[in-house]
């Protein structure tokens, strides 16, 4: 009889059991299913030139699988996807849906992670390392990645033990670590259903802790095979699509009230991050091989991550991202690049994006180190990217962290702080008084850096717009603002401008004294004045008097206002068809003509609101 077909060999890859013939038959696949293993084993990573011995072991527990398979068949049916992992006997399961995760897993379509033996339960059969090469050969590949299967009379999905580093020379730990990274490879659905694979689930958590605890107390273990594996196992495990945003977007978002969605699946992920975190910090980490691996396209999957609802990723994805940042020196621009894309878009078309927080605060540590002189694209990465950041509707979840960015901008070259400050008055908030209070907590910190000679130029318009915040009838947005009279620094600079600034800042200090609804807004007020005075009396005494002057004006003029239109009346009372006019739409007087009623109330009311000044 012929041997296998190819349908037939493809069934054995992935570890269905099809019927059993004749006694030639049997061999005839054997021979043919030898000859895929030698392939794979003369394809390993892990082969050596002592391999010769272990082809007829191979062999040996290939026959062994084949005879157990034989005997299965002939009580139930073969073994499929859709039994997976069943027992001979048990009932058919329905053919359930595609299974689906809160961020769009791939999950693997063989979730069974089959261990390795301990070396003592063969030993009195075979070496540890040819029991070890021999099930490595047996594997059994996945969409996922690979998972040791071990043969067994009753099957060929068995769990058995798998080793500890510790239980293997050191010699056969750098073959165990790879199989154990391949083994993670494999994914398991943790929402819709989270109580399926419950044992392999534990399996797969407790390698990766195995592995971390393994490359942290433990040296010249990564050795350059390891670097691919943990680069894909961390690329298999991390990157996926993630799901829409649950929450309320822009200005809707409240981080206090509303929960973030987090990731069902962060048994695992937490795991696979932290390991990846300890690879990225070990001593014998060498950036010069793992750049191979870890490249531009690796980088731009990892910062999508940031898009993430759950928070705790998010904290990973900062650490991790800052320490590639730090030793991989060929991927920085293209880091800096990729990053304000995304504050590109963030600003100019979705105003949605969960990581912005977090991207500000690995640029925070970035913008600390750049050399002086700054780069020109550095200068126009603050102008062009977080100065606009100010105008989204959302600015208060990621705020902190954005005035430290600029901070450090102007700590590192201080001619930057006009456009700084013009900017910011330019995207001065009208009517969000929140967000007004968060912008003059940020100026406050840009004005404890501000140089002398810079602040001069930007005083007048920006203590016009403190005289404005001071006048705010929102008591929080004048309350922020007085308190800049407690900042002795910034007293110092006004002390040493107040022949510029006092004139500015008095008439609405004087007016709201008295006129404000808030009683703490009046002691500060007070506090304010009494700064002023202090710091110069006869120019406070002559801003008193303007102030005065200026009084006396606005209530002549008022006056010649209201003069005008008594002329105004005057004249239409004169006018011989006032009175038939007035008649005819059964009026009493002016007061209740269309025209001029309503002009006469404003001037009387307005009247009477200058006088009542005038007299206060």
């Amino acid at each position: 009889m012929p041997n296998k077909t190819k349908k037939d060999k493809e069934s054995l890859k992935s570890a269905k059991v099809g019927k059993s013939g004749g006694q030639d038959n049997s061999e005839n696949e054997t021979v043919s299913d030898f000859s895929w293993v030698l392939t794979e084993f003369n394809n390993s990573p892990v082969t050596r030139s002592d391999t010769a011995p272990q082809l007829h072991l191979v062999k040996y527990t290939l026959c062994r699988q084949q005879s157990s398979n034989r005997k299965a068949s002939n009580s139930a049916p073969p073994t499929t996807q859709l039994l997976k992992g069943k027992q001979p006997g048990s009932q058919t399961p329905v053919k359930k849906d595609k299974r689906q995760s809160s961020s769009r897993f791939s999950l693997s379509n063989n979730r069974e992670l089959q261990k390795l033996p301990a070396f003592k339960a063969r030993a009195a059969l075979f070496s540890p390392v040819s029991c070890l090469r021999s099930l490595m050969l047996a594997c059994t590949r996945t969409n996922g990645g690979m998972v040791l299967d071990a043969p067994s009379s009753n099957g060929p999905y068995q769990p058995v033990a798998l080793m500890h580093f510790r239980d293997v020379p050191l010699a056969e730990q750098e073959k165990l670590f790879i199989q154990k990274l391949r083994q993670c490879c494999v994914l398991f659905d943790f929402v819709s259903d989270p109580l399926s694979d419950l044992k392999w689930k534990e399996v797969k958590r407790a390698a990766i802790s195995e592995m971390v605890e393994y490359i942290t107390h433990n040296r010249n273990v990564i050795t350059e095979p390891i670097y691919p594996e943990v680069v894909h196992m961390f690329a298999v495990n991390m990157f996926r699509t993630l799901p829409p945003s649950s929450n309320p977007t822009g200005a809707e978002f409240d981080p206090e009230e509303d929960e973030p969605t987090l990731e069902a699946a962060w048994p695992h992920l937490q795991l696979v991050y932290e390991f990846f975190l300890r690879f990225l910090e070990s001593p014998d980490f060498q950036p010069n091989i793992a750049k191979k691996y870890i490249d531009q396209k690796f980088v731009m999957q990892l910062l999508d991550l940031f898009d993430s609802e759950d928070p705790r990723e998010r904290d990973f994805l900062k650490t991790t991202l800052h320490r590639i940042y730090g030793k991989f020196l060929g991927l920085r621009a293209y880091i800096r690049k990729h990053i304000n894309n995304i504050f590109y878009r963030f600003i100019y078309e979705t105003e949605h994006h969960n990581g912005i927080a977090e991207l500000l605060e690995i640029l925070g540590s970035i913008i600390n180190g750049f050399a002086l002189p700054l780069k020109e694209e550095h200068k126009i990465f603050l102008l062009k990217v977080l100065l606009p950041l100010h105008k989204v509707k959302s600015l208060s979840v990621y705020h902190p962290q954005l005035a430290y960015c600029v901070v450090q901008f102007l700590e590192k070259d201080s001619t930057l702080t006009e456009p700084t400050v013009m900017a910011l008055l330019k995207y001065w908030p009208k009517t969000h008084s929140p967000k007004e209070v968060m912008f003059l907590n940020e100026l406050e910190e840009i004005l404890d850096v501000i140089e002398p000679s810079e602040f001069v130029k930007v005083m007048e318009p920006l203590f016009r717009q403190l005289a404005k915040c001071v006048s705010s009838p929102h008591f929080q947005v004048a309350e922020r603002a007085l308190y800049y009279w407690n900042n002795e620094y910034i007293m110092s600079l006004i002390s040493d401008n107040a022949a510029k600034i006092l004139p500015i800042m008095f008439p609405s200090l004087y007016r709201n004294s008295k006129t404000h609804w808030n009683k703490t807004i009046h002691g500060l007020i007070y506090n304010a004045l009494k700064l002023f005075m202090e710091m110069n009396q006869k120019l406070f005494d002559d801003c008193t008097q303007q102030f005065r002057a200026e009084k006396s004006k606005e209530k002549a003029k008022w006056k010649e206002r209201d003069e005008a239109w008594l002329k105004i009346e005057n004249l239409a009372k004169s006018n011989p068809q006032f009175l038939p006019y007035v008649d005819s739409i059964g009026c009493d007087g002016p007061m209740d003509m269309e025209t001029d009623g309503p002009l006469l109330d404003d001037v009387n009311l307005l009247k009477k609101k200058v006088e009542e000044e005038a007299i206060q």
